[in-house]
């Protein structure tokens, strides 16, 4: 192995497993699907004998989705998926569980963090779960190997599964991979309300600064940016969307924001967050139009969307102005400010906890079920990103409507012959 777990790399391991400890068991009382589906997951074992890879961002609702895993009877090697996102003392306490190996540690540069994918790897995984697609990729590339005997994976996010499909279209994905992010009990909770208040909050602690009265410059309105310009407006913000799709950015206008092109909006924006999972959304033609003091923020998955090679080169200083917080010195004095080293600002800035418990627990139970659906349906797949299966995606819903105490409708027989039938006209 290349890396080593994160128990072997800390100073005071049984501190850490402590705090860690108090993290999961917080997180696990509020995820009442995984917590219903690891009951029923003990019982049934349905990953026994199963290897399970992930890349994740290791923090306390992902351990709990992790430990649900272990509890289905995996063996579970765990890392991150971004250098700044993992809370150390979580990692230890996954690492504390006799099923469980992780090795992610916060702050790692390149090198190490593939040093634990690797390491991840190193034990030949049958089924992988991934937030950016780094893990499949290297198995790819590196590991090719390996391929005959994973079953098949689930990717999390919008930019890996992006990548994917980019992969699936050139021929290149050699086994089935779930697109996690794409079903709607993911997109429609997670990547609205889960990316939008934690980026928000992440921002507002960050810099100590009102977010009421500002201008806030959205980069992008899928369901990201969606959430994120929602939630600014709803913290009474003047919001402003750019956008490259046409449809998209009549939805934003229909909702209320002003669209405009990022050329125009940098020369307004107090805050600018992109959320694109692109590169190059903020670029130096930007900076030399921003005002002094703009805050720049990404909630895309990698560091890419604010060009920070260009901002560097411009700058005539660069120094920490706040924790979190890297000030470039413009020539003409002005001072531009970015959070979190240009990286996912709702995890990796100093004081982030990542989306909401309630709302990861909905996205790590499709994650929970779809790892089931693989171990036990595998063969059904072929190679290539799979939609989450509406029964999976609605088993979870309904769970969670249980949960909260909360009945709905049924359709009576006469309403779904109804329904069924297309000759029943005017």
């Amino acid at each position: 192995m290349t890396g080593e777990p994160i128990s072997e790399q800390l100073d005071d391991v049984e501190s850490a497993v402590e705090s860690g400890r108090k993290k999961i068991d917080w997180a696990r009382q509020h995820m009442s699907i995984v917590e219903s589906l690891r009951e029923d997951f003990e019982a049934e074992q349905p990953l026994a004998g199963e290897t399970v890879a992930m890349a994740m961002h290791v923090e306390a609702t992902t351990a709990v989705l992790t430990e649900a895993l272990a509890a289905a009877g995996a063996e579970v090697a765990i890392t991150g998926c971004n250098p700044l996102s993992t809370h150390d003392d979580v990692s230890a306490a996954l690492d504390a569980h006799d099923d469980i190996t992780s090795y992610a540690k916060r702050g790692v540069d390149d090198e190490e963090y593939y040093d634990a994918m690797h390491a991840v790897i190193d034990h030949d995984p049958t089924i992988t779960i991934d937030d950016g697609a780094d893990l499949v990729f290297l198995i790819h590339e590196e590991y090719p190997e390996l391929i005959d005997s994973i079953v098949g994976g689930c990717e999390e996010t919008t930019t890996g599964v992006h990548r994917l499909r980019a992969m699936d279209d050139d021929g290149a994905l050699d086994y089935p991979m779930f697109a996690v992010n794409d079903t709607p009990m993911k997109r429609l909770f997670d990547n609205v309300h889960g990316t939008g208040e934690a980026s928000m909050v992440a921002i507002e602690l960050t810099t100590n600064l009102a977010i009421a009265g500002k201008t806030v410059v959205v980069g992008g309105y899928g369901q990201c940016g969606k959430g994120v310009a929602k939630k600014a407006a709803g913290m009474n913000a003047d919001v402003i969307v750019t956008e490259i799709d046409p449809r998209q950015a009549l939805e934003a206008h229909m909702e209320g924001f002003e669209v405009t092109t990022m050329d125009e909006a940098a020369r307004e924006g107090d805050i600018f967050v992109t959320t694109t999972g692109n590169r190059d959304v903020i670029t130096q033609e930007h900076f030399n139009v921003m005002q002094d003091g703009a805050v720049l923020a990404n909630a895309g998955h990698f560091d890419v969307e604010i060009n920070l090679d260009h901002l560097e080169v411009m700058a005539t200083e660069v120094f920490e102005a706040r924790d979190g917080v890297t000030g470039y010195v413009m020539p003409d004095g002005r001072q531009l400010n970015v959070l979190a080293e240009g990286r996912l600002v709702n995890l990796a800035a100093p004081k982030a906890e990542g989306h909401p418990v309630e709302v990861m627990d909905q996205s790590f139970g499709i994650q929970a079920v779809a790892a089931r659906e693989m171990a036990t349906n595998g063969d059904q797949y072929d190679a290539g990103v799979h939609e989450i299966p509406d029964r999976l995606d609605r088993e979870v819903a309904e769970i969670k409507l249980d949960a909260e105490g909360i009945e709905i409708d049924e359709l009576t027989p006469e309403q779904r012959e109804y329904m069924d039938s297309w000759q029943h006209g005017t």
